[in-house]
């Protein structure tokens, strides 16, 4: 994914780390909106200029994710009646600036990782080459990292891989989140933020589409780091981190606008990843 710059459409379609929405856990191919939810504003551009095909979870990363869905829907259960003006819960990651126009990829990868560990200034160049990140950006799927038993998603595995038992899976949504792929993303979000753990967010920002606070109504693909839930809403909203907070306008011309920690909508932020997806 071009990291939070725009790509010309020209090099949006010849980037073959750009991927595919998927629907289904184990063979997915580029989805239309289910006829019960609205088309979502930018998904039309997003199935009109998509360039990737299906998407497969291995039969790890379906168990997995069958067991940590239903832990996490459990648990949702029981953050509506105890939410009493609390505010925000945060993991507490620790947000870095990326360091080049494309690298939000791997400073999403260390500061996703240090809510977990607490470690700061973690190198985003050794994430960068840990994620195979090129000038194109990181992959949301269709890389092999080196990593043991790589599964093609090499967010998901750098994450496990730097943090043994996390059980990082990854969740991708059609270009038209459904009802239920932002009530899913809610129980998630609640998951994670509750067992110390971020979740890294693939956004797909297109004109006429909603975007992260303070991006331009310009086409990004971006790397973020969801960290937390507002516990009044039962997390319909969320606080994520956003590496270009803080990053030169010489290096990307927007970033002035744009803050190290914001809140935004969880449906919002379900909808701008749609066509890509995140980990959780």
């Amino acid at each position: 994914m071009p990291a939070s710059v725009f790509l010309p459409r020209s090099a949006a379609l010849t980037t073959t780390v750009l991927t595919a929405a998927a629907l289904l856990a184990v063979t997915v191919a580029a989805p239309a909106a289910l006829a019960a939810d609205p088309v979502a504003p930018g998904a039309s551009y997003k199935a009109a200029y998509d360039t990737l095909g299906p998407q497969r979870l291995t039969p790890a990363q379906q168990r997995l994710g069958a067991a940590k869905q239903a832990q996490a829907a459990r648990a949702y259960d029981a953050v509506r009646p105890r939410a009493a003006l609390a505010g925000y819960k945060l993991s507490g990651g620790l947000h870095q600036s990326q360091k080049t126009s494309y690298w939000c990829g791997p400073a999403t990868l260390v500061i996703t990782q240090s809510a977990a560990d607490e470690v700061a200034g973690r190198s985003q160049q050794d994430a960068a080459t840990l994620l195979k990140t090129n000038s194109s950006g990181t992959a949301w799927y269709g890389v092999n990292i080196n990593v043991p038993s790589p599964t093609g998603y090499p967010m998901a595995d750098a994450l496990n891989y730097r943090l043994p038992g996390a059980g990082y899976v990854p969740k991708a949504l059609p270009y038209t989140p459904t009802a239920t792929d932002k009530a899913n993303f809610k129980q998630h979000i609640t998951h994670n933020t509750d067992h110390d753990y971020a979740i890294a967010g693939n956004a797909w920002e297109v004109p006429g589409g909603p975007h992260l606070v303070g991006h331009p109504n310009i086409e990004i693909f971006h790397w973020v780091s969801i960290d937390g839930y507002n516990t009044d809403s039962a997390a319909g909203q969320v606080n994520y981190l956003d590496p270009v907070g803080g990053v030169s306008t010489s290096v990307i011309s927007w970033a002035g606008s744009v803050p190290k920690s914001a809140h935004i909508s969880s449906d919002t932020i379900t909808t701008i990843m749609g066509g890509r997806g995140y980990v959780w």
